[in-house]
């Protein structure tokens, strides 16, 4: 499930605000990494529904985390929210680039992204082979189903 398609209304907003001063406080100490994806995850919570995101302040959180902690699956992370602000494009472009460096070829996230942003911009056919190759990695059932579910959706558009 995508974060647009959850049930923001199922969270319980006294254990949000509960968690948010200590994620306050966690940040107060100077940002690290545990911090930092605290700091998303509390923004992700805060967010009545997927438009009200603060994703401006989600991409500047994983500059940050890039910093702390660079790895490829933070890249890839920073790129999906970066699609939330400046388009699947400019998110396209940074996860070809991650690619290209081969780090991340066997991790399925990395094709259902890049399959989601070349949905988005109307390139079925790419997105239909980077399903197969997300679909060929996966190794969870539930997530193998949601990405046959977005497969099959594509091809009834096209």
């Amino acid at each position: 499930m995508t974060l647009e398609e959850q049930d923001r209304t199922r969270r319980d907003p006294r254990h949000i605000a509960e968690a948010l001063p200590l994620v306050e406080e966690a940040l107060r100490g100077g940002p690290g990494p545990f911090s930092v994806q605290a700091a998303i995850a509390a923004l992700h919570c805060q967010a009545a529904r997927p438009e009200d995101t603060d994703w401006r302040q989600i991409v500047r959180l994983y500059d940050v985390l890039e910093r702390l902690q660079p790895s490829p699956v933070v890249s890839l992370n920073r790129a999906v929210a970066v699609a939330m602000v400046d388009g699947p494009d400019a998110a396209l472009a940074l996860i070809e680039r991650l690619a290209a460096h081969g780090d991340l070829d066997d991790y399925h996230l990395l094709h259902a992204a890049r399959t989601d942003l070349l949905r988005r911009t109307g390139s079925a056919a790419e997105a239909e082979q980077s399903y197969q190759r997300a679909l060929a990695l996966v190794t969870n059932d539930s997530e193998r189903r949601f990405l046959e579910r977005r497969l099959d959706d594509l091809r009834r558009r096209n």
